[in-house]
């Protein structure tokens, strides 16, 4: 399945984050649960972190195919998800690269995308689903 990038948030750290909204896999992702503030891993997906696809990958024929290159990048300090680093700061390759070190990325699938990253929230909100995927080895 194909995700309009602008359905979709890549968030710059450490811990890269992939955010989506509306998104067909939504019901096929764990429910999140994060009391003490830890992402669980998602047993059995995988991601394949690249700067013109981004690929999520789940068991069965469950997954999808972002265009990343033109998706929306933003640092992890960024409050505000409508603006992206348009000169290069963070760039998808950054995202990607944050990823390969990470060895993954939090996949979170929500019905829309936030105005601004409350994290605390958006973990706890009872209707997150995701968790930490693995790049894909």
């Amino acid at each position: 399945m194909l995700l309009d990038p602008e359905n979709t948030l890549f968030v710059r750290g450490a811990m890269p984050v992939l955010l989506l909204a509306d998104a067909p896999v939504h019901d096929a992702l764990p429910l999140l649960t994060s009391a003490d503030g830890a992402v669980p891993l998602c047993e059995g997906w995988s991601i394949a972190p690249r700067l013109t696809l981004c690929v999520v990958d789940g068991p069965g024929d469950h997954g999808l195919v972002v265009p990343a290159l033109a998706a929306p990048v933003i640092g992890e300090a960024d409050g505000d998800t409508s603006s992206s680093d348009a000169g290069g700061v963070n760039s998808m390759g950054d995202w990607c690269a944050d990823a390969e070190h990470a060895g993954g990325a939090v996949v979170l699938s929500v019905s829309r995308l936030p105005t601004r990253l409350d994290w605390p929230t958006l973990l706890s909100s009872g209707t997150a689903r995701g968790g930490f995927v693995r790049v894909l080895g």
